[in-house]
Parts: structure tokens; sequence; C-alpha cells
């Protein structure tokens, strides 16, 4: 028996390293390092100014990529218009003035409190404290016609966006229990109040459209701990409060998540899905450097990693793997993960038939010998990953700065928390450095600054990644442990 099984082990080896060597091939039979640099290029260039949301250089990407489905032959999704999954938008401005008046204390807008979602706003109501407001927090708490006042978060994660994400269910729990307004209480290091407010009054927010929000009278709130006795009167005792917000402003619209796959060549392996993703829009147009240029054109983050996506869609469309593959280009990636987030919620395929995401995002490099994977050991492909990257002599190392908590701030996160193993294939770099921020968000990340030699070295490293996952015999999954490891399991079954 153990015979049989190191037999079964060997030729299980020797199949993938000749799969390998022949992914290897057709690699380089479908993409060329000019066809790669000029996509980057274009991309990258000025003339998309920087591919903000929403905006003309973001239409011209999606058109560009879209175009170059079609040219491949990438197959357009069932159900979609054309290649394009339509994401509803709504763009905020933010409120200019507002008050929240408890007992004898007057609260400030922006100073004390940010309305995060909801409108104008004039409420006159008794408010009730809630610890997290969530779960057992309810039980027990009458909440109906009532302001809620809870914790930011669960008590557990620490990551301010987690705690938006959060604030999602609270709000939909607490409408249904009749509750008209919900305030969190803030306090974060990862995301001091200054950086918070400047994020959300100095310009418009982009937020998914969900029918909700400015529709209704339910106020979403963020309160600062800067008042100290407020926010211990408010933890303490439940009495009248009145809310006032003014100014706000609401425009709707769409952007497209690019969609297109590929069917795979097992009859039996062609029904699972490997989904390949990179987002496609940055920042604009901002302040101008000591050059003058105010163009940010992202070519960094994500220009090479939409590029490699386009480069992958032709290799796959040319020569199938074993499973099919769903290639999404993600819109709204910079507002918050937001094209991807309503991929997840409104799947064209069902979720359970996409086996892994493999994600393509970058902030920059500072080595050209490597790849960073975020999440490099939490999949069980982490062998595939090493030796599709040594084949074009790349080292892999896992992510050097956790306390960034980067593995959960890219779109693959959403993937993640569905249960779909999910690591972000990232440029190499060691540490963020000032090598990182030189570019990271600015005016200089523009097509010229970066090393084509190694981005090419990049793009076909993560082709084969991709290539190896796709036609490996086994189904990938989460490494036994990993928090997203219970929920592969229940989407699994």
């Amino acid at each position: 028996m153990k015979k049989i099984t190191l037999l079964v082990l060997m030729f299980n080896m020797i199949a993938v390293l000749t799969f390998a060597q022949s992914d290897k091939k057709t690699i380089k039979k479908t993409i060329t390092y000019d066809e790669f640099k000029n996509h980057v290029y274009y991309i990258a260039s000025d003339e998309l100014e920087g591919r903000d949301l929403p905006s003309k250089g973001l239409e011209k990407a999606g058109e560009y990529i879209s175009n170059e489905f079609k040219k491949y032959g990438v197959k357009q999704v069932s159900g979609l218009t054309g290649y394009y999954q339509q994401v509803p938008f709504k763009s905020v401005e933010p409120a200019n003035k507002g008050s929240i008046v408890v007992g004898d204390k007057t609260l400030e807008y922006e100073k004390n409190f940010l309305l995060m979602d909801g409108s104008n706003t004039e409420l006159n109501a008794t408010y009730v404290y809630a610890n997290y407001g969530m779960g057992d927090d309810l039980k027990d708490l009458d909440v109906e016609g009532k302001i809620v006042v809870a914790l930011c978060g669960n008590g557990e994660d620490e990551s301010p966006r987690t705690w938006f994400g959060l604030s999602t269910d609270k709000k939909k729990d607490l409408k249904e229990k009749g509750a008209i307004a919900l305030i969190e209480i803030y306090q974060s290091a990862q995301l001091p109040w200054s950086m918070l407010t400047r994020y959300f009054t100095g310009n418009k927010r982009v937020m998914v459209d969900d029918g909700e929000g400015e529709d209704t009278d339910f106020a979403h709130i963020w309160l600062s701990t800067e008042d100290k006795q407020a926010v211990k009167m408010l933890q303490q005792k439940d009495q009248a409060m009145s809310i006032t917000v003014e100014g706000m402003k609401v425009e709707k619209f769409t952007s497209p998540n690019v969609v297109g796959w590929v069917e795979g060549s097992d009859p039996v392996l062609k029904n699972e899905f490997v989904v390949y993703g990179a987002h496609y829009d940055h920042v604009g147009i901002g302040e101008p450097n000591e050059e003058g240029d105010n163009i940010y054109n992202g070519t960094r983050d994500n220009a090479i990693g939409t590029s490699s996506v386009i480069s992958l869609a032709k290799n796959i469309a040319t020569y199938p793997t074993k499973r099919s593959a769903l290639f999404i280009l993600f819109t709204g990636e910079e507002k918050g993960l937001l094209g991807s987030s309503y991929f997840v919620e409104n799947p064209p395929i069902p979720l359970d038939k996409m086996v892994y995401c493999l994600n393509i995002d970058s902030g920059g490099y500072n080595s050209t010998e490597i790849v960073t994977v975020m999440g490099l050991y939490r999949t069980t492909v982490t062998p595939l990953i090493e030796k599709s990257c040594k084949k074009f002599k790349l080292k892999v190392i896992d992510d050097p700065a956790p306390e960034q908590n980067l593995f959960d701030r890219s779109d693959n996160v959403n993937f993640a928390k569905k249960g779909i193993p999910a690591p972000t294939f990232s440029l190499g770099y060691t540490a963020f450095d000032d090598a990182i921020f030189k570019y990271y968000h600015q005016a200089a990340d523009n097509p010229d600054s970066v090393d084509y030699d190694y981005l090419y070295k990049y793009c076909r490293s993560f082709m084969l990644t991709a290539r190896s996952i796709a036609n490996m015999p086994e189904k990938p999954f989460w490494t036994e442990g990993d928090k997203y490891y219970e929920a592969g399991v229940e989407l699994y079954k």
C-alpha cells in the first residue's frame, strides 16, 4: 500500500512539473514584452487622468479592457451587459453643519461627530446604550423608535475598515428592530480622528447605492471621544437627544466591473472556476508635485495588475486550463473595495463554483528579485506559487508588514469573507519604506518610472501561478486554522 501511495505521489509530481514546463511555453507564445508594456503604458497614461471613480478616464479603461477581451475570444458572462457588471454608486457631498444635543452638552459636526450614512437629518428621540450593538447586546433591549448608542466594532478586530463593515450589519439589524439611528463611539490608534475627518469631510465620498442611505431616515454616526464627559454620559444613562445634520448632497451613477470567462478543458474540472482579479481604478487628479504634474497615473497601483490579468486572459483564451477561468477587473477599489463587494453580493456565477481567487494588486516595490504574496501560507497552493515564480528567477516572500493588515485591504478579502481562498499577488517589497511612499498614490507613479524587465518577469510568474492552480488535480483550499477556513467549509459544504 505504501509503495502504491508513493507511486501515485511521484506520478502527480511529474504531472505537475510537466504541466508547469508546458504552461511556461504557452506564456512565452501569447504575451510579449512589448505587448505587456503597451498595456501598462495605456492604462497608466495621462489620457486616462488617473482613472478616478467616476471619470471619463475610468470609462476609457473599462472600454479598453472589454475590447481586449473581445479580441482574444474571452466569453461574456450570461446575465451581464456585454462584459460589464454595472455597479450602482452614489456620490455624496458631505454635510457642512450639524449638532448633537444631549442634556447640557452640544456636540459639533466634524469636531465631535461625522455622518457615515444617511442624509440631512433632524431627529428628536430617546437614546439607549447597547455596548457593541449586536448579538446578545440587543437581547433584552427595547430599541423601537430610539437612537442606539454603541461602540465601534465587535471588541475583537481593531481595524476601522472592519468596523465599517460591521456597521452595515448593525444598521440592518437595528432597522429591523425599529431603531431610527445608530451612533457608534469611535476610538482608533490605526486611524486617528483627524485623518478620518479629512477623508469624510474634505471631498465627495463614493459608495455602493443599496437603495437606502439618503432614501431613509436612518442616520449612522461615528462619534469621537474628544468630549470624554459626553461619551461617559452616553454610556451610562438614557435620555432625550436631538440630532441635526445639514448640507449633504447626493448624486447617483454607475461604473462597471469588467468580467469575462473561458471554459475549462477538463470535462469535470471545468465546472470549477478560478477567479483572476485586479482593480483598474485609481485616485485621479490631485495636488501637483514640484514638477507641476497633478495626474496620479497609478502605474504600480494598479495598471500593472490590470495588464497582467489582461495578458492572462489572452493566454487562457488561447490555451484553456482544466478549470474554467473568470476574469474580473474591479471598479471602486480605491473607494473602499466597492466593486468586489458588490460582485460577491451579486455573483453572476454561484460563489461555491469559485474555488480560488488570485488577486493581483500592489502599492509598489523596492526589490526586483522577489514577489510578495499577501497570504502566501494561508492556502494550500504555496508550493505552486513558489515553483511558478522560481521559473522566472523570482523568490516569493510572505507579507513583511503584517501590522499593515494588507491581506484585508484589497479586493481579495471580499472573496475570503465568503470562504473562497484568496491571496494577493503583489510586487516585491520588503518594508514600507521611502521607495514605496515615493510613488504610492503620488503623481510620480507614471509609466516611465518602472523597471519593465522586472515587471515582465513578474507578470509571467503571475500567469504561470494562475495556470498551475487551474490545472492542479486536487481542489485548492484554506490552510486549516485560518480565520476564513470555517467560512470555506460552510461555502463548499
